[in-house]
């Protein structure tokens, strides 16, 4: 097929080199200094991506990031006749804010951390009343990953509301912020690809959020993730899928806005239970690093499915094993990531048995250089995960450039969140 992968990050390159080892031609809008086939059409041009897949002939589109998802891409694009895998916009709003996904949450019985919308300052100063705990401080609305704040007490929280609703660190995304009860447990990812009211789950991953070594320091969008998730046993998985996805999509369809696409349910496992902390409506990044190496099928086959209506006859199948992915960020980042360091090593690592991603990067005469805060993810897949841990390291330790930062405890355990 001629495939479109739409977005300029880790997680694209990613979908571009899973498709491109099934044969597809692809191309990457925008892309980035690893992708193939780059044509310069930005990720939240919906007109001029619609104009490039009816001229270019594409049969998929793949839409990777969260903003033209939001944005309703996929609804243009099904207007001119182009199969785009992905949700609608009104699909998307699970992601695009955290009040709906909170209320759908709610109104289909999906098991959720409480919470409370605040829209102001003294309102949230005021809601901190209702929680034993210092809350979870999240913006409502797209913040590229990082609008989530975890407060150690109630001065952290107070700082965060500050954050949030005076300095407007976030913007318009925080012009509606959930605090949201504090869960203990271990956090885990759960993917899968959806159409309509069929779904299929896919491996299971974790990811570590926190720029620091044992979990530490601020969130970002993501150090690193490793695949498949000893949390989730088949019977827990299972489960998962008839409470975390399947009341979704039956919600989703029952509403006439039936869903297509990856729904991402990140999780907290308490001792309660599975209890929902957030949906995204697209690969998480860097989960995809570490799913789509493991997956044997053809993805565009599985796409193309999701998108006619066929995923019910859909059989996915797993190279068995482990995948790890270090994600390399700028210095600076994840506040002010710095841009145009030399990155070298590449081919080294290569040779050292990884796959490496590339996500703020561009090619230049002299080579590649950062061009983002999360820079590389550096993957490994191997028979185990200790092995592939070690591969993925092997290939880090090869690459280089200034102020490179990276977590040395991915894939190792961490402490459960509290």
């Amino acid at each position: 097929m001629n495939v479109l992968v739409v977005g300029g990050g880790g997680r694209e390159h990613a979908l571009a080199w899973s498709l491109q080892r099934h044969g597809h031609r692809v191309r990457c809008a925008p892309g980035n200094g690893g992708t193939p086939g780059n044509v310069p059409v930005a990720a939240d041009d919906v007109p001029g991506l619609v104009r490039l897949a009816r001229e270019g002939a594409v049969d998929l589109v793949v839409v990777g990031p969260e903003v033209p998802l939001v944005a309703g891409l996929v609804d243009a694009l099904a207007a001119a006749g182009v199969a785009a895998f992905g949700p609608s916009g009104a699909c998307a709003a699970l992601e695009g804010s955290k009040v709906f996904a909170k209320s759908a949450m709610q109104r289909w019985g999906v098991a959720t951390a409480d919470s409370v919308t605040v829209t102001n300052l003294a309102d949230g100063l005021a809601a901190l009343d209702r929680f034993a705990v210092a809350p979870v401080v999240k913006a409502s609305g797209l913040a590229a990953g990082k609008g989530v704040i975890v407060p150690d007490d109630r001065a952290g929280a107070e700082a965060a509301l500050r954050t949030m609703f005076v300095e407007r660190a976030f913007g318009d995304a925080a012009d509606e912020v959930v605090l949201e009860e504090r869960l203990e447990g271990r956090e885990v990812s759960v993917l899968a690809v959806c159409s309509g009211r069929d779904y299929r789950l896919l491996v299971p991953a974790q990811d570590h959020k926190r720029l620091l070594d044992g979990d530490a320091g601020p969130n970002t969008g993501g150090m690193g993730a490793f695949a498949p998730s000893g949390s989730l046993d088949a019977g827990l998985l299972a489960t998962v899928g008839e409470t975390a996805v399947a009341p979704i999509l039956n919600g989703m369809a029952d509403g006439g806005t039936p869903y297509v696409g990856v729904l991402y349910a990140g999780l907290m496992l308490t001792a309660a239970g599975p209890r929902v902390l957030e949906y995204n409506c697209r690969f998480g990044d860097p989960e995809a690093q570490v799913i789509l190496p493991l997956l044997a099928d053809d993805p565009a086959e599985v796409f193309l499915a999701a998108v006619e209506g066929r995923l019910g006859g859909v059989t996915l199948s797993w190279t068995p094993g482990a995948a790890v992915t270090v994600v390399m960020a700028a210095a600076g980042y994840p506040d002010r990531p710095r841009r145009g360091d030399l990155v070298t090593g590449l081919d080294a690592a290569a040779a050292a048995g990884c796959t490496v991603f590339h996500a703020g990067t561009t090619a230049a005469d002299d080579g590649v250089r950062t061009a983002g805060g999360r820079v590389l993810a550096v993957t490994a897949v191997a028979g185990d995960l200790p092995s592939a841990v070690a591969t993925a390291y092997r290939g880090v330790s090869a690459i280089e450039f200034d102020g490179a930062q990276y977590r040395s405890d991915i894939g190792r355990p961490i402490p459960e969140a509290s």
